[in-house]
């Protein structure tokens, strides 16, 4: 089985964001896509799919992934809108809380789709009608399950990003601990970065996002973010009985490929 990982698309209705064009980054992601994992199964955006969260912004954000050749899931992010992006895609499916949660049965196993939005600020939130939801959906299957949220439920050591992690991580922890063992993977954004790592027995990771990055910085305090450049990428993700592959694409990498 396999799927692309794509996250912080940080879409604009038009201009430009820090001097790039998120449009134009995220159609190149897409072309990417179709011309190179055109067997993929499907894609997952994990959030902030708009940087203002703005309908105009949504419209194009839905015309360029519209043009995937393969199914899309969508995820809530800090910087999106709930009530804008329904209008924009209004079938995207929620659950009976009014959040942008849902779950979908694989040849890997269940996979569960969280919302993360806080109603304000840019820290996630997990409150208790979204933590029962996912223990409804955690015990109504034994199958393997995958995850995937916008932010992380844990520290990755860059001070300004960890101060806006997900702040009901022990209590989101509480309602996944009693299913670690069949818990095969946790895929989050947010973070603009390439992460891997495990976090209480789990298996993370995280992706660069399309326009811009978070400085690898370990020493800032927390009220400044560092950005930069560094190229955008998505993940490939294979899917097998014993094992999970991620491989990060730099789709927009143009140096020579030559035999070895």
């Amino acid at each position: 089985m396999k799927f692309i990982h794509l996250t912080d698309t940080h879409i604009v209705a038009d201009g430009l964001l820090y001097g790039q064009d998120p449009g134009a980054r995220l159609a190149a992601a897409v072309a990417s896509i179709n011309a190179e994992h055109g067997d993929a199964d499907f894609v997952v955006v994990t959030g902030d799919m708009t940087h203002w969260g703005d309908a105009a912004a949504y419209a194009r954000f839905a015309a360029e992934i519209g043009n995937l050749d393969m199914p899309v899931h969508l995820l809530m992010g800090n910087h999106d809108d709930r009530e804008a992006f329904a209008q924009a895609v209004p079938d995207a499916p929620r659950d009976t809380g009014g959040f942008v949660q849902s779950g979908f049965d694989t040849d890997a196993g269940r996979f569960l789709l969280l919302d993360t939005k806080a109603p304000e600020g840019h820290a996630g939130a997990f409150c208790a009608l979204r933590r029962d939801w996912l223990r409804v959906e955690l015990e109504r299957t034994q199958a393997p399950v995958t995850l995937f949220m916008h932010h992380p439920p844990f520290p990755v050591g860059i001070a300004a990003m960890d101060h806006i992690m997900l702040h009901e991580a022990e209590a989101f922890h509480e309602v996944i601990a009693p299913h670690t063992a069949r818990i095969r993977h946790l895929f989050f954004g947010h973070v603009h970065r390439a992460i891997w790592g495990t976090w209480r027995g789990i298996s993370y990771s995280c992706m660069r996002g399309l326009n811009h990055q978070v400085a690898l910085d370990l020493n800032r305090v927390r009220d400044r973010t560092v950005g930069n450049f560094e190229p955008p990428a998505y993940g490939v993700v294979l899917l097998g009985d014993a094992q999970i592959i991620i491989h990060l694409h730099d789709f927009a990498d143009r140096s020579e490929r030559f035999d070895l």
